[in-house]
């Protein structure tokens, strides 16, 4: 950023100030700085770093820049265009909410291709800023996840079935939302850029809800989705062994990602730190029937997050090897349990089951209780 002048990399520098006070903040470094550079204009820049915290009116953005209407109202559209303000209509009124950089504009410039930002540039600085110091701690690291676990529905043991809540089922949150969204797959699509995607689907995969779902179709990053269409990727995705994560809330959530340990950059969160918990896990946790397992290693390689691993139970005894869980890391996807063909995985309810905030609002204040930013 040394080629900046001072007064413009200050812009820049109270932008990422702005961010990092939502709840799930962006820490500075110069890495940020670059980012914001490339997909803010210096005016965007500018209009970010003052804007009023939570949902706003037009009338207080204008307070807040002191720019007139219609020069605020190009720069606002210009900047919803890219993922940079989300706005919608409530009560015949226009709200505008500057977004966040996760799950915000970080998400939004890879769910589609085109346009005039540099992708593959984007896609190295992404990934070089996730791994630098305190950024998938912010992300991820605090007591009230963002993301929640979506056990396979058909993998749930038959005699808890009916103690299952509707928040536990992304069917019946897709049911509930009488539809949504398909976008393309951010992670897999930033790391195609980066030349190490895997072969599971990008295009039509990213599962959005309600609000979010219509503010992503009218802005061009989603194609609406029936709920057979929502429902048929969530079956083909569990077929391929992928994770639901979806918004760690009991109503109405805004996401369901469909991921994997290789390009997610939650799930590759915890490979790389196996002291992390980026997710919450669902309310079941695999078990193995050690008389069943014959040690092939097949639920290991379809763990996202290298929870299971296969030993020899008798040293030097090849033939005694059996899959081990690391009860710590599971998060009660299911996929391994898919994978086995000797039905020696199953799901077992956790004992201690967890209760997700009611909605996005109680989950974002909590976060930022737990960060001192309320």
């Amino acid at each position: 950023m040394g080629h900046l002048g001072i007064a413009k990399e200050e812009v820049y520098r109270a932008l990422a100030h702005r961010l990092h006070k939502n709840p799930v903040g962006a820490p500075l470094t110069e890495t940020l700085l670059q980012i914001l550079q490339i997909i803010f204009t210096e005016e965007e820049a500018r209009i970010g770093s003052q804007f009023p915290f939570h949902i706003t009116t037009l009338d207080r953005i204008i307070a807040a820049t002191g720019l007139s209407e219609k020069e605020l109202l190009g720069h606002l559209e210009d900047m919803a265009g890219k993922g940079l303000v989300v706005d919608f209509q409530r009560d015949g009124n226009t709200y505008y909410m500057l977004s966040p950089m996760v799950i915000g504009f970080m998400e939004y410039t890879f769910m589609r291709t085109g346009g005039p930002l540099p992708l593959p540039e984007l896609a190295e600085l992404f990934e070089k800023y996730h791994h630098e110091q305190g950024v998938a701690e912010e992300f991820f690291g605090g007591q009230t996840k963002m993301f929640q676990t979506w056990a396979y529905e058909s993998l749930m043991p038959v005699e808890v079935e009916t103690e299952v809540l509707d928040y536990e089922k992304a069917s019946q949150m897709i049911r509930d939302a009488g539809g949504g969204a398909l976008a393309m797959c951010y992670c897999r699509h930033q790391k195609a850029h980066l030349g190490t995607a895997c072969d599971a689907p990008v295009e039509d995969v990213c599962t959005s809800l309600g609000v979010a779902s219509e503010w992503l179709i009218r802005r061009g990053f989603a194609r609406p989705a029936t709920v057979d269409d929502l429902l048929r990727v969530l079956e083909r995705t569990e077929e391929l062994g992928l994770v639901h994560l979806g918004d760690n809330v009991q109503k109405r959530p805004a996401y369901i990602c469909h991921c994997c340990g290789c390009c997610c950059g939650v799930l590759r969160s915890m490979k790389e730190d196996h002291s992390r918990m980026s997710v919450h896990p669902s309310n079941f946790i695999v078990a193995i029937d050690t008389e069943a397992c014959t040690g092939c290693g097949r639920c290991a390689k379809k763990c996202h997050i290298e929870a299971l691993n296969v030993v020899e139970t008798e040293a030097g005894n090849p033939k005694s090897k059996k899959a081990i869980l690391d009860e710590k890391r599971c998060i009660g996807c299911g996929a391994c349990i898919r994978s086995c063909q000797k039905s020696a995985i199953y799901f077992r309810q956790r004992r201690e089951i967890h209760v997700p905030p009611k909605n996005k609002k109680e989950q974002m204040m909590r976060i930022a209780l737990e960060k001192g930013r309320f």
